[in-house]
Order: C-alpha cells, then structure tokens, then sequence
C-alpha cells in the first residue's frame, strides 16, 4: 500500500489518541520509519502491523479500528487534496458508488504500484443497494463499512451498512447491503 494509506492510520491515531499512542503502536508493530512518504509503496505488511499494533494498544478489535480507518480515510483524503477527484466520481453518494472503479482507474494514473479493488453495485430499490466487493487483499472488509459511513457524512446521507457476504468464509468476494437517503 502507499505511505499515504500509513500516513492516514497516523493521522487517525493521533487525532483520536495523540502522539505518544502513535509511537507506541509504531513501536508495537516493529515500524521505524519517522514518517511515510505519500506517493512511496510500501509492503502490504506494515499496514497491516500498524493495524493489529493500534487493535492492541487501543483495547479495540481490529475490526473496530478498520471501520474506524475507513470512514477517517474518506474526510481525510478530501482534506490531502483529493476532493476535487472525489466531486468528479460523484455528487451524490448512489453516483459516486457506481464510480468507484473509475476513481480508482483516475488514482492509478498517479499511484502507478496501485492494486485496487473493485466495486460493483445492484441496485435494488431507489434507497437500497448491494456493494459487492472485491479485493487481492484479505481482511479488509471492515475498512468498506467505515469507508460507506464516511461517504455518507461526507455527501449528507444517512447509511446503514450490513455484510451480507463474507470472502473470508467461503465466499468468493464480499457483499453489503447498503440502505441510504439523503438528510
């Protein structure tokens, strides 16, 4: 993942706990660089420690912090200069969801090691619609949940989010159940 998806736990965990949580769960997790590089890629593995290293100093599962992270990485990558992309994907949250495969194509062209996943939407009533989910990298379904609650605040829009469908219990990719109305 890029130094910017790192930065963004950072920022979460100092934000929510302040600087000295953050050098512990850096610590706990074995990481020693001072600081992440946006645009730099990193191993899949020192997101992933940073995330079981906040799980336990923060007496959360790691569920609860991707869920967090997810809905912290929407606002905080509309503050680090991407808001203009996500106005682009969509100016209403059902829009924007049937463009994220697109934003994710506008993202590569600047993140050239990018391995997104990929997002595909039924809809099924005009406020209720099924996310599916599909992604290379195991774990990180709870990330989509605080990524749709974050999106919802983002564009005013009341979400309830519910897993349908579980990759990491056979499967073949993750499924929510998304009901939305604008507030």
């Amino acid at each position: 993942m890029y130094g910017l998806v790192n930065k963004a736990i950072e920022g979460l965990i100092c934000s929510q706990a302040g600087e000295g949580v953050w050098a512990q769960v850096k610590q706990k997790a074995g990481i020693e660089e001072n600081y992440f590089v946006s645009m730099n890629p990193y191993p899949d593995e020192v997101s992933y420690k940073l995330v079981g290293a906040a799980s336990e100093v923060l007496g959360l599962s790691a569920e609860e912090v991707l869920i967090q992270f997810g809905e912290y990485w929407v606002l905080y990558t509309a503050q680090e200069g991407y808001g203009n992309l996500l106005a682009m994907t969509g100016h209403d949250f059902r829009g924007f969801l049937f463009n994220l495969d697109n934003m994710h194509a506008q993202v590569g062209l600047g993140f050239p090691e990018l391995k997104p996943p990929s997002f595909r939407v039924t809809e099924n009533s005009p406020e209720e619609l099924t996310l599916h989910y599909y992604s290379d990298r195991a774990g990180l379904s709870p990330m989509v949940i605080g990524l749709l609650h974050g999106l919802g605040k983002l564009m005013n829009t009341a979400v309830h989010v519910k897993q349908t469908a579980h990759h990491a219990q056979g499967a073949d990719h993750d499924e929510f159940l998304v009901q939305y109305r604008p507030i």
